[in-house]
Parts: structure tokens; C-alpha cells; sequence
């Protein structure tokens, strides 16, 4: 058997508790899981993954002027015509995707 070592984290408990679903769901031990990372970490030399920025901020109504804010409205109206529509739960949903983890 291989020689271990112990890794301590601290993570939020919810997100603690999401992706133990998820993984149980997949049959893989929270262990194998911080294993694998740190493995790809290794290989890639780095993160293996992107880390940026969001590309756009929200907007904040109360910075825009009057011409800025009738153009954003103009926008979801036109895009609203155009069937380009989004339920309140896909949007919650990749608000959390943004801003969670």
C-alpha cells in the first residue's frame, strides 16, 4: 500500500455537501477526489483549469445614465423578441455557477 499524507482544508459547508452528492452519485470517495486534483495539478503544472474574471460585471442601475439605461432596456426588448428568454431558475442557476465556487 502507498505511503498517504493528510491534507486539511476548510471549504463551506454547502459546498462541502454538493459535491459529496455529486461524487457519491459517481462512486468516488472525497479522497480520491482531492487525489485526483492534486494529481492534475501535478501533471499540468498548474491549475487544471481556467481561472478568470467574469468577462461582464453587472450592470448597477443607479451608475447608468438615462441614454445607458433606455439602451439596456432597448436590449432585453429586442432580445426578448428574438426569443433569446431565460427562466428564473437557469439564471439563478448561473449566477451561482459565477459567483459560488
Amino acid at each position: 500500500m502507498a505511503r498517504t499524507a493528510n491534507v486539511f482544508a476548510r471549504v463551506e459547508p454547502e459546498i462541502k455537501e454538493q459535491a459529496e452528492s455529486i461524487l457519491d452519485q459517481l462512486g468516488i470517495p472525497m479522497s480520491n477526489a482531492v487525489g485526483m486534483f492534486l494529481r492534475q495539478i501535478v501533471i499540468h503544472r498548474g491549475i487544471p483549469f481556467e481561472i478568470k474574471l467574469p468577462s461582464k460585471h453587472p450592470l448597477v442601475m443607479g451608475e447608468l445614465s438615462k441614454e445607458q439605461f433606455d439602451a439596456e432596456l432597448l436590449k432585453g426588448m429586442n432580445e426578448i423578441e428574438n426569443g433569446k428568454v431565460f427562466s428564473a431558475d437557469d439564471v439563478e442557476s448561473e449566477m451561482r455557477k459565477m459567483y459560488s465556487v
